[in-house]
């Protein structure tokens, strides 16, 4: 059985487990100090981020600022060596509008000794939009 702290699997699912937990510390205790967060393109948080500052920055203060109730609920996991990615579903209301966004996302997510060195992100942007709007 593969150890817990490296295992691929167990340390993408301790991420969303401490977002859902809104444990910052312990969300970013699992990523690489230079971790590469690709947001999906056209997505209203979309582009590149490296480091804890620009994921906050551009992804994680927007997000609490403009959603009520956001969750990024996993169904699944499919993995092979470091890669890792996990099936589920988005939801939250955005404030402006009352509008719920329910959008299924795959995320391609690159781990080393524990740690998450990436995630690419892959969903319908055009359900945020239209929750903003």
């Amino acid at each position: 059985m593969p150890d817990p702290q490296h295992d691929p699997v167990a340390v993408v699912r301790g991420v969303y487990d401490a977002f859902a937990r809104g444990d910052i510390q312990g969300f970013f205790a699992l990523l690489s100090p230079d971790m590469i967060w690709n947001e999906a393109l056209g997505h209203p948080y979309g582009g590149r981020y490296v480091g804890a500052d620009e994921i906050v920055r551009n992804v994680l203060t927007p997000l609490g600022a403009e959603w009520d109730q956001f969750t990024a609920v996993n169904e699944g996991f499919v993995a092979e060596g470091d890669t890792v990615v996990s099936l589920g579903t988005y939801r939250g209301i955005c404030k402006a509008t009352g509008k719920q966004v329910v959008a299924p996302y795959a995320t391609v997510w690159k781990v080393e000794d524990g740690k998450v060195l990436s995630l690419h992100q892959h969903t319908d942007t055009a359900l945020f939009w239209n929750a903003m709007r």
